[in-house]
């Protein structure tokens, strides 16, 4: 061990010992809530401006319980005991929940739910972008029903536009910002019926690029759904399964290349290809990272494939130069497939990385002018806990040993999932495997190849303009009318002009208020 390791771990070990004198002094405590205090009194002068800019963060998955474990782990990795870390979702100044079920199920799926929190509608599971009148897998009850999306609202006001998502782009909660779909797996044509086909029915691919012209900025996964079948795909050749699906013989990518050849349109497929690209001379860009859904961060490879944040802050290079503002919607996607698979560890990691984004974000815009808001779709039915002492790893184990089989147990642990394992017909002996493997299946109680959904309210954090609408306990489908509203598009206009025609909320130079703030914090 070298003595720069040995200073690091005298350190840290001074900094917990001076960290457990201080809070064992009531003045620690006091002073802490009064700084709170003060902060909450500042929000008194509530923030009415018109939202020129609006940002949805969306963490799939993303319950309550994930949203501690993650603040947790976040504290864990700069070195601190972890629970008295804050998020950068943590700091909003304004919270509520939102009641996730959908139209036709109490626990809901990823679809159902998107439609509400984009298109400002309830519906039923397994849908995207068509009211509960809709019957999934039914093509033709899909004509009549369609519902549109705020980004929609947001092009149609002349504002940029863009998607960013670590699952593929045509996956459950972007294509409810574009498409109308009785079915969220229809992603090309070849995961269609032959009847919905014939019946005039369009695939989710075809429709990313076919329903709202000119989407600014798209970027995820779904490489494959966008070629012909059976065309070997770029960065993995001759690997079948990552080969294009398309029956149609379409080549989306090349179609969308051609359109956008004289609009500085630019289509990139690796980290290098994006991070070399100038924004100021790009206004329209399609990144297709992987040929579906993006790795996990933990097993991103960081030379070829672009984390979430760095996409984010190209993202916002782009749509910021739009006078007029932007409309962007981030999914932090992984962070449900973690928790279906029941690797926690994957999930929580998602859910940093996702929180590092929304700090990048926060960073490149001001909230005098944007409205920022996160939020999830659903929970799963995932929770730590067994008493566990201040500073626990979030990965380790209960400081007690169960008092029916005398075996230990991962403070994390699901209600369902394919972590249930019996051994000689008993509960595993997690001392026996690695439990902080970066794949290692947390226990459940209920075996299940896939773990479910959580059917109670998630989180919304908000801040910007008009935040202070997001309070209490809202339907789900609340959000986007208050984002709309905010920004003075979509349905709900009346309140944004006198009858003179003047507006009424006010407009706010973002390069000023960005001034202002410098200000206000070094004075």
């Amino acid at each position: 061990m070298n003595c720069v390791r040995i200073c690091e771990i005298v350190c840290h070990f001074l900094d917990d010992l001076t960290d457990l004198v201080r809070i064992r002094e009531p003045k620690f405590w006091n002073t802490w809530a009064q700084r709170t205090l003060k902060n909450a009194l500042t929000l008194e002068t509530l923030n009415r401006n018109t939202a020129k800019n609006l940002i949805l963060f969306l963490g799939d998955g993303m319950g309550v319980p994930t949203v501690t474990a993650a603040r947790i782990l976040k504290g864990q990795l700069n070195g601190q005991s972890g629970e008295e870390t804050q998020l950068e979702m943590d700091k909003f100044p304004f919270v509520s929940l939102a009641k996730t079920y959908n139209t036709n199920a109490q626990v809901p799926d990823s679809a159902g739910t998107a439609t509400a929190y984009l298109c400002g509608v309830k519906a039923n599971e397994g849908t995207v972008g068509v009211s509960a009148a809709a019957v999934r897998s039914q093509c033709n009850t899909t004509e009549g029903n369609e519902v549109t999306s705020i980004l929609k609202w947001a092009k149609e006001a002349g504002k940029s536009v863009g998607i960013v998502t670590t699952t593929r782009v045509n996956h459950a909660t972007p294509s409810a910002s574009y498409a109308h779909s009785v079915d969220r797996d229809w992603y090309s044509d070849n995961e269609m019926p032959a009847d919905a086909l014939k019946d005039g029915c369009k695939d989710i691919a075809r429709q990313l690029f076919e329903n709202i012209p000119n989407i600014d900025v798209v970027m995820g996964g779904g490489r494959k759904y966008m070629f012909p079948k059976n065309t070997s795909d770029v960065e993995y050749p001759g690997v079948a399964k990552h080969s294009g699906t398309r029956k149609d013989g379409r080549n989306l990518v090349q179609e969308w290349i051609d359109k956008m050849r004289n609009k500085r349109g630019h289509y990139v497929w690796n980290k290098k290809q994006l991070l070399s690209l100038n924004p100021t001379s790009v206004d329209y860009l399609l990144g297709l990272f992987e040929p579906a859904d993006l790795p996990y961060n933990l097993e991103r490879n960081t030379e070829t494939d672009p984390s979430l944040t760095e996409m984010v802050e190209v993202a916002i290079k782009i749509l910021r130069k739009n006078p007029k503002g932007f409309y962007l919607l981030v999914e932090g996607g992984r962070i449900d497939h973690g928790h279906h698979e029941g690797k926690a560890k994957q999930a929580l990691h998602e859910t940093v990385e996702m929180d590092r984004a929304i700090g990048q974000a926060s960073l490149m815009t001001s909230i005098h002018d944007t409205m920022t808001i996160v939020t999830a779709d659903h929970s799963h039915v995932f929770n730590f806990g067994g008493y566990t002492v201040r500073g626990n790893t979030i990965f380790g184990l209960a400081p007690m040993m169960s008092d029916v089989d005398q075996k230990p147990f991962t403070s994390i642990i699901y209600g369902n999932g394919p972590g249930y394992k019996l051994v000689n017909g008993g509960r595993e002996n997690v001392s026996t495997v690695d439990y902080q493997d970066s794949n290692y299946q947390a226990q459940a109680a209920v075996p299940l190849s896939m773990e479910t959904h959580g059917g109670e309210d998630v989180a919304v954090f908000a801040k910007g303009p008009l935040a202070h609408l997001l309070h209490g306990v809202h339907e789900q489908n609340y959000i986007p009318h208050v984002m709309a509203y905010a920004a003075c598009i979509g349905q709900n206009r009346e309140h944004c002009f006198t009858s003179s025609g003047s507006a009424v909320l006010r407009p706010v130079l973002s390069s000023m208020a960005t001034l202002l703030t410098v200000t206000r914090i070094l004075c």
